[in-house]
């Protein structure tokens, strides 16, 4: 069986556009829709294809179109690609009790500002250094600004006299998980996905 190569094209914007074959991709494919659960809870971010399956076989209705998204057309229907869809019946989905931490996931519950200082952050810190026996964990990192990670280096906030303002502590809700996944979500999908997206 003979593989086809994916090669890239450039548009006439200058960007590249994936192709298969000779056929270019649809911009669409790499659009992600929210999917909510038939109760208006959050469950994932879809590839934008699959959203299209889901209301074409009537088992998701859309919730917010997307004025801007790309009509799918074929020979029954027309769907505008939406940017959040609803289940139409309710799916029990088992979580794990704790939130995987992630740079985006921590960057969220930390409101992309740094612990220390208040500025923008730019990457995360260690509050007790790894080299020092810190842990890797919702307990003990933070959203950091580059001036005070180098500031601090392998430090500790006693040894420079630095207090954190809050606890450090693991976030809690369905929507963590598909915060700890996404940097940007569509500004669309804020009000499903609670203070931390924001």
């Amino acid at each position: 069986m003979k593989h086809r190569q994916h090669r890239t094209h450039p548009t006439s914007d200058g960007r590249p556009l994936t192709a298969v074959g000779t056929r270019p991709v649809p911009r669409w494919l790499a659009r992600r829709v929210l999917l909510l659960n038939s109760t208006y809870e959050p469950l994932t971010a879809l590839p934008a294809r699959r959203a299209v399956v889901l209301l074409v076989c009537d088992k998701a209705e859309i919730v917010h179109e997307d004025p801007e998204g790309s009509l799918i057309r074929s020979v029954d229907c027309v769907v505008q690609v939406p940017s959040v869809i609803r289940l139409r019946t309710f799916v029990h989905v088992p979580y794990r009790a704790r939130i995987p931490m992630t740079r985006t996931a921590l960057m969220h519950r930390d409101r992309f500002r740094c612990a220390y200082c208040g500025g923008k952050a730019e990457t995360i810190d260690h509050v007790i250094p790894r080299s020092r026996g810190g842990e890797h964990s919702w307990e003990n990192c933070v959203a950091c600004c580059a001036p005070c990670n180098h500031s601090k280096a392998d430090r500790l906030l006693s040894e420079l006299g630095w207090t954190l303002g809050a606890a450090l502590v693991p976030p809690k809700g369905r929507h963590w998980r598909l915060l700890a996944s996404i940097s940007e979500p569509d500004p669309t999908w804020l009000q499903y996905l609670g203070e931390g997206a924001a």
